[in-house]
């Protein structure tokens, strides 16, 4: 397509957002091996600035008018509160321990998930409420994780507030639900574990920032200490860190996380360097680790690729993909440790060996092919696996398993069935516990769940997932909306959430690509969308978007996509490479220049997944994965939707502050580029059930809107 006379241009696209405030393009850039790069939008990046904040606010109450003027989306927000509702309640995660069972669960008609306990006589008691911190602060609070102590005496959990993931840990009580010391701030996903004692624990906190220090600053230098309760905090023992032990030496990006097995006389420590997913495992026994001068012997260096691991007694089972990029399991002895001679425990098969777990009676393994997983069940002195048999065809995933409790908890759903929670017995039988009732909305009939392995570019087959009502026709009238991320090995399972079924009435078609970046079929599909590679993942997605079209599920007219976080590049760069091919695009708190990776607070821990801007090979991978630095004035983009939580600690909102404004100068198709920014978010975690649907409600209705739904056009 040709672009607009520059003059031409530069009309078209203000008028697009007439009375709104135009951010002024100022002529910053940066050098990088002899390539100049442009950043006309940097001074969005400070949301703190007074005269960016007036700008976010006026282009987020605009965003927030012209949504709420969309004929249909009161009522859709409506219907979504009411399939969300017909639940007895939502569980989320879940724990259980020899003497009682810890889950959290929100009521149908409440705003967020509170810890429950549940004795062996069923009984269950509130635990945690975190609207109590609400009445104590005025601001929505969640729970981030939670971990019971070994004899169920105490719960450490992790509480945080109006969606920023920086929470502080508290220890509760269980008997009287009383808080006891003081919160530890700064525990982001501690992962706390418990000794057997019950009385301390382990856990991870990052660093206390200088006030002024980059934001690249915030998530280096974590470091592993040990907690006795009702002690200072300040006092903990430092354990692992770049100046923790000297026999487990760490950098600023890598961090440490703790844990032991019940009834194991070894604690194991595993080292992270940022989001790599390969780990170095060093183990020491139980009563050194605790102190400073811990005796840890190495288990495993990341050359080992050993990804993820369960301990039962001396022994550990290693899931590794050094013979394979499909994984195995093999084990070794603590005591002395030896990967190298190693047995193999699970040989690599068809499937992808996704993860391990140790149960008092097995070892539990899971496996994945696509969207889809299995659960199999290995008792301890067999020499081979059985799979478990489960009702529903989806993807089976481990919710709780530890060696002191016999069989394992694991959540079963599939893209037409919201998720039951099954209990795995010592025969290999799976019952419901009924812990997750289905709802008069969680199994719809009418539904159909298709997968097809879609030819990419370079004729890579790409698992695709299609989910639309029975009676829809395959004529190219249909709303659809395509979903994919792509980054970390993280791939989208089979599931299903009644409050899609909002869209899905409508007559919308809903779509999953797990492109590559993702671990459908393994660690080669992973690397093949990673930094150098990672042109894959939006090429993928745009084969994904083509099949759509050709099969006639939609039009380009009619076709929406939806990507978060590292999805952001997912949909951004399908946006800048193909913007005839959409109607609409999302990218919610979206990853979109990659050329300042290195500025934001997960910056520095993210060079392993996205590349090193000192490098030149991926320098050039970053500016080619970068979506702001591929918007060119004159193109005519489809209507775009930025939803960003201000409170994000991951992915600053400048990152959607900059998009937008580039858009806004750049498109001369007059279709609307909103920033829908909320003051009490941030990641998306934490969020309350309120704002979850306001946000989703917003998405569909702004893409029935450009599909030309005539239900949603604006009043």
């Amino acid at each position: 397509m040709r672009p607009l006379p520059a003059f031409l241009a530069a009309f078209v696209a203000a008028s697009a957002h007439a009375g709104l405030p135009v951010f002024p393009p100022q002529d910053v850039s940066d050098t990088f091996f002899g390539t100049r790069v442009g950043d006309p939008y940097r001074a969005l990046e400070n949301d703190k600035d007074p005269a960016v904040a007036a700008w976010m606010k006026a282009h987020a109450d605009h965003a927030h008018g012209v949504l709420t003027s969309l004929a249909g989306r009161e009522a859709l927000v409506k219907r979504m509160t009411e399939l969300d509702s017909a639940a007895a309640a939502r569980v989320g995660a879940v724990r259980r321990l020899p003497g009682a069972t810890f889950f959290t669960r929100r009521g149908a008609t409440e705003n967020v998930f509170k810890l429950y306990v549940r004795g062996p006589d069923g009984s269950e008691r509130l635990l945690v409420d975190p609207e109590d911190w609400q009445k104590e602060t005025g601001k929505p609070h969640a729970i981030n994780y939670f971990e019971p102590s070994g004899d169920s005496s105490r719960v450490a959990v992790g509480i945080s507030a109006a969606g920023n993931e920086l929470a502080s840990l508290y220890v509760i009580e269980v008997a009287s639900g009383k808080r006891l010391g003081a919160p530890i701030d700064r525990a982001r996903y501690s992962q706390p574990t418990w000794l057997p004692d019950s009385k301390s624990f382990f856990y991870s906190r990052i660093q206390q920032v200088a006030a002024g220090a980059p934001a690249g600053e915030l998530f280096k230098n974590r470091r592993t200490y040990h907690h006795v309760v009702g002690t200072d905090p300040a006092k903990d023992t430092l354990l692992l860190g770049v100046d923790g032990s000297p026999r487990v030496p760490m950098v600023p990006t890598e961090g440490a996380v703790i844990t032991h097995a019940p009834g194991s006389p070894y604690a194991v420590a595993a080292i992270y360097d940022g989001v790599q997913r390969e780990r170095t495992l060093y183990a020491a026994p139980l009563d050194e680790a605790t102190r400073a001068d811990a005796q840890w012997v190495k288990v495993a260096d990341r050359a080992d690729k050993v990804t993820g691991y369960a301990v039962r007694g001396s022994d550990i089972y290693l899931r590794t993909h050094a013979t394979s990029p499909r994984f195995a399991i093999v084990r070794t002895s603590l005591a002395r440790p030896d990967v190298k001679a190693a047995e193999v425990v699970v040989a690599p098969g068809e499937q992808m060996v996704s993860d391990v777990e140790a149960g008092r009676d097995a070892l539990y393994v899971e496996t994945r092919d696509g969207a889809l997983k299995r659960i199999h069940r290995m008792p301890w002195g067999a020499r081979a696996m059985a799979e478990v048999k489960f009702p529903v065809r989806g993807a089976a995933t481990v919710a709780s398993a530890r060696t002191d409790v016999d069989g394992a908890l694991v959540t079963v759903a599939a893209w037409t069935r919201a998720p039951e929670i099954y209990a795995v017995a010592t025969d290999g039988s799976a019952a419901n516990t009924g812990l997750q009732p289905l709802g008069r909305f969680d199994a719809p009939g009418d539904l159909v769940a298709t997968e097809v392995r879609v030819k990419s570019h370079d004729g890579a087959m790409v698992p695709l997932s299609i989910v639309h009502r029975r009676d829809v026709k395959l004529d190219g009238s249909n709303p659809a909306l395509l979903v994919g991320y792509g980054s970390y090995g993280i791939t989208y399972d089979a599931g299903f959430d009644p409050v899609r079924l909002a869209w899905l009435e409508q007559g919308g078609v809903y779509a999953v690509a797990n492109v590559r970046g993702s671990s459908a079929y393994g660690e080669d599909w992973y690397k093949a969308g990673y930094k150098l590679t990672k042109h894959n993942t939006w090429r993928d997605f745009i084969a994904c978007a083509e099949y759509l079209i050709a099969q006639k599920y939609t039009s380009n007219t009619r076709l929406g996509i939806l990507g978060g976080s590292a999805g952001g590049i997912t949909v951004g760069r399908a946006l800048t490479e193909r913007p005839e091919l959409f109607a609409a695009v999302v990218p919610a708190v979206g990853m979109l220049d990659f050329v300042r990776l290195h500025v934001m607070p997960i910056g520095p821990v993210n060079v392993v997944e996205f590349g090193d801007i000192r490098k030149e090979d991926e320098f050039r991978g970053l500016l080619a994965m970068s979506s702001y630095h591929h918007v060119k004035d004159g193109v005519k983009y489809p209507a775009v939707l930025l939803t960003h939580g201000v409170n994000d600690t991951r992915v600053n909102v400048g990152q959607s502050n900059k998009m937008a404004a580039r858009l806004m100068a750049a498109s001369t198709s007059g279709k609307p580029v909103l920033l829908d920014l909320d003051y009490e978010a941030g990641h998306g975690q934490g969020i309350t059930k309120a704002q979850r649907l306001q946000q989703l409600g917003n998405i569909y209705a702004f893409v029935f809107w450009q599909a030309g739904h005539p239900g949603f056009q604006p009043r």
